[in-house]
């Protein structure tokens, strides 16, 4: 049957065919969708996990255990995962197992803009490049093969347009191969030195194997054209090439990007007069390709940053750059902001509000760094505001440490806050730790996670207390605010900053956005007592404007929070209980 998917869910129908059995993964934009379609199919143990690296081991267990098995993240993420990634390239695997890692050029909703080939390389582990939803469909079941001939876990990289992005994929029957029964072999799966030792050489040898597969896979293929030009491209840029192009040039398209073949690409490179390597990001294939002592063009022509596009494409191969349609509009920019009603805007606006430095973390409250809010001060990685902050207090001579705070979300703190906060206990800190709890895990779209008592299918689960983790690793002062409180918030802030001891505050309001929560009626406005002060705007709220002078309220944006209320002096805002 034929139909219209997104790369994502093309992956997942992909490995739901070939016979996964567990998939264990954490979300991370843009890879979510992948996992959350193979929850759909309830033949196969799917799961939300706390992080990456425990995602990767889970996997990694069920394959030694005999069954195909999958996780999947985002370029970040394979950073958290990186420990087992590399020690599961020398113990190999048992069945299949399959590694998902989705790459954002352009940063659309990432820190970084990391090339995962590089782990690949480093890794020394087979790495497939599909280029449309069909590719990442017939790739993803390939993978399972490849990685059983191999004894590898194999990685397959998407990115944000090829994960996001819509093309017709032939869809089949699953088909689940027979468990492979599970034999202790310590010399395999048990990395002391000895052991590892022996298994390195191993490792090389199947590298050269794969090399050997490059060559002649098909999923390495030339499409002849003119051979003035011959261009080498994956993923996007491939489809780039090819729309801008056409059969004007002949392009060697690689599927498999790790390994990458040798003599495949002199026996292309010896049929063209020019050759060029058009690659996002870092200039992997084109380093390769001047390994081989072969003349070739890259990124002294194409940028190291960004995504690329069709007219960039055109532009910088000479081509006519397709026209483009202007706005006539003067639109103006919406940047991305907290929500109306969103429950981190009223513990932000206290923290401002009381002078505080504030170091961030990864998530939707980072949106607290914009205007008019201004309230992070460092966003690094998963986990980094509590460890950062004990390092940031920590430092001789700091006048901001009376002040410095950590920010982090619920799911962020399962997936990685947790031990900065067993170090600031053991080593004797005396930080303060803003948990920010929405009752979700909210910028990848409401997955649940290990403190909402609901599991990936949304069946009830065990659920982390969060106070009582936090006395449990030895943190004494621990107290729940609600943020839509500012008096109680900035009570509980000052008083937990003048403590001379660590202490966590639990901000705890569930996200606006769920659909389980009830709101209030939205607020109104009196404009004969606004006098314009603007103090309602300094919470940045998008449902609050400015209209010939006089605050107005979007009812169609308003939650009736009340946040605003608090900051009106005048009472010129109010709710249907003051009506």
């Amino acid at each position: 049957m034929k139909e219209l998917m997104l790369g994502n869910n093309a992956v997942a129908r992909g490995l739901y065919e070939a016979g996964l059995s567990i998939a264990s993964s954490y979300p991370g934009t843009p890879s979510t969708e992948i996992t959350e379609v193979i929850a759909t199919y309830d033949e196969v143990y799917s799961e939300w996990a706390p992080n990456e690296k425990v995602a990767m081991e889970v996997a990694l267990g069920a394959s030694i255990a005999g069954r195909r098995s999958f996780c999947g993240m985002k370029h970040v993420g394979l950073n958290v995962a990186a420990d087992p990634l590399f020690t599961a390239s020398y113990t190999g695997v048992n069945a299949g197992m399959v590694i998902a890692v989705a790459d954002d050029p352009g940063m659309h909703s990432s820190q970084n803009e990391q090339d995962s080939r590089h782990y690949a390389i480093a890794a020394k582990l087979p790495m497939l490049e599909p280029s449309d939803s069909s590719e990442c469909y017939a790739m993803a079941k390939y993978a399972f093969e490849l990685s059983e001939e191999f004894d590898a876990p194999v990685l397959l990289r998407v990115c944000t347009r090829v994960a996001h992005s819509q093309s017709v994929v032939e869809t089949g029957e699953r088909e689940v191969p027979p468990i492979v029964p599970y034999e202790k072999n310590i010399a395999k799966y048990v990395m002391m030195p000895g052991n590892a030792k022996r298994r390195h050489p191993i490792v090389e040898e199947r590298t050269r194997k794969l090399v050997a597969l490059a060559e002649a896979s098909s999923l390495n293929r030339v499409e002849w054209g003119g051979t003035k030009v011959g261009i080498i491209a994956s993923g996007t840029a491939y489809q780039y090439v090819k729309e801008v192009c056409g059969d004007d040039v002949s392009v060697l398209k690689l599927g498999i990007v790790n390994p990458l073949p040798e003599k495949l690409i002199r026996g292309f490179a010896s049929k063209v007069e020019k050759l060029i390597v058009v690659e996002e990001l870092d200039p992997i294939i084109e380093t390769h390709v001047r390994a081989l002592g072969i003349a070739v063009t890259g990124k002294e022509l194409f940028p190291l940053d960004d995504e690329f596009t069709q007219r960039l494409i055109a532009r910088k191969l000479a081509y006519p750059v397709p026209d483009g349609k202007a706005i006539e509009e003067n639109v103006p920019a919406r940047p991305p902001v907290m929500c109306a009603g969103c429950p981190h805007r009223g513990m932000f606006y206290t923290l401002v509000k009381n002078g505080a430095t504030v170091l961030g973390d990864i998530g939707c409250y980072t949106l607290g760094a914009a205007a008019p809010l201004f309230a992070m001060d460092t966003t690094i990685c998963m986990g980094a505001s509590v460890s950062g902050l004990h390092g940031f207090n920590h430092a001789p001579g700091n006048e901001k440490a009376a002040k410095a705070v950590a920010v982090i979300g619920d799911s962020t703190f399962m997936h990685s806050g947790v031990t900065g906060l067993i170090n600031i206990a053991y080593n004797g800190g005396a930080s303060t730790v803003i948990i920010l709890d929405n009752s979700i895990t909210g910028m990848t779209g409401h997955q649940q996670n290990p403190t909402t008592g609901l599991n990936i299918k949304g069946d009830p689960a065990g659920k982390i207390d969060l106070e009582a983790l936090c006395r449990a690793v030895g943190i004494g002062r621990v107290r729940v605010v609600d943020p839509y409180d500012l008096a109680a918030s900035e009570l509980a802030v000052r008083e937990e900053l003048a403590a001379n001891e660590p202490s966590v505050i639990i901000s705890r309001r569930p996200c606006a956005l769920l659909k389980t929560v009830k709101h209030k009626k939205p607020l109104s406005i009196d404009a004969e007592k606004c006098v314009s002060c603007k103090a309602c705007m300094k919470i940045g709220c998008p449902a609050i404007s400015i209209d010939d002078g006089k605050i107005t309220i979007d009812a169609t944006l308003c939650v009736g929070c009340g946040v605003c209320t608090q900051l009106c002096k005048f009472g010129a805002v109010y709710g249907e209980d003051k009506a």
